[in-house]
């Protein structure tokens, strides 16, 4: 597995949002982008994911440009922003009907995710009196729980306790270990850092190496 981005450009209403991002990431690693709010992260994640097509370059996974040889990578789990579920469901239910789409996991799979989480698969709680942790936890779940090759997390650790905090770090390094692709955006740096192979810092739509002494806010300086 290998994504390759190369001369990504975005413009949308005449902002340029990525300018000319140039990345390649194999399997087997985690990779971490740091930047704040605005910086380009989440538009980068979404071009990965296919959710968006490069205004100039492209992504290619695998020797297959998006947008052209496929519409979207072949096996990806992604929590990008505010996770969507049916209000009214569970959260065995609501991952129950995201399996059946592909069919490829049952429901002994789903109870062990949602258990990995620290969910009970058991609850019958409605997603909508669900706390803000368990919609992310949910959210999380539902994008490792088909075990994919490619995983993109946006900001995971939001609205997580340190023990969950702490769940979510030996899950990630299960999957990397096992083999996945894994993209991580998170503001807390020394997350970032712990969890992370490599980092990338993003300012104003460009990819940068990362500088550990970096603070959040601070514009990017190369180092002399």
């Amino acid at each position: 597995m290998e994504i390759e981005v190369r001369n990504l450009t975005k413009i949308i209403s005449g902002n340029l949002i990525l300018d000319n991002i140039n990345i390649k990431m194999t399997r087997g690693k985690i990779y971490g982008l740091k930047g704040k709010n605005g910086s380009g992260k989440t538009m980068l994640m979404r071009a990965i994911c296919g959710l968006i097509l490069p205004t100039e370059g492209e992504v290619i996974i695998d020797g297959q440009v998006l947008g052209k040889d496929i519409s979207f990578p072949n096996s990806l789990g992604a929590l990008i922003e505010s996770p969507g579920f049916i209000s009214n469901y569970s959260g065995f239910k609501n991952l129950k009907i995201l399996s059946e789409i592909q069919g490829k996991i049952d429901d002994n799979k789903i109870n062990e995710v949602l258990t990995m989480v620290g969910l009970d698969p058991k609850e019958k709680k409605k997603f909508k009196k669900y706390s803000l942790g368990m919609k992310q936890k949910l959210g999380i779940a539902a994008a490792i729980m088909e075990e994919p090759e490619i995983i993109i997390l946006d900001e995971p650790t939001n609205a997580l306790d340190e023990s969950s905090v702490i769940s979510l770090r030996k899950t990630l390094q299960k999957y990397r270990d096992a083999g996945a692709l894994i993209i991580i955006s998170c503001h807390d740096s020394e997350e970032l850092e712990f969890l992370s192979d490599e980092i990338f810092f993003m300012e104003n739509g460009r990819l940068k190496p990362y500088n550990k002494r970096q603070k959040e806010g601070d514009s990017y300086e190369e180092e002399k």
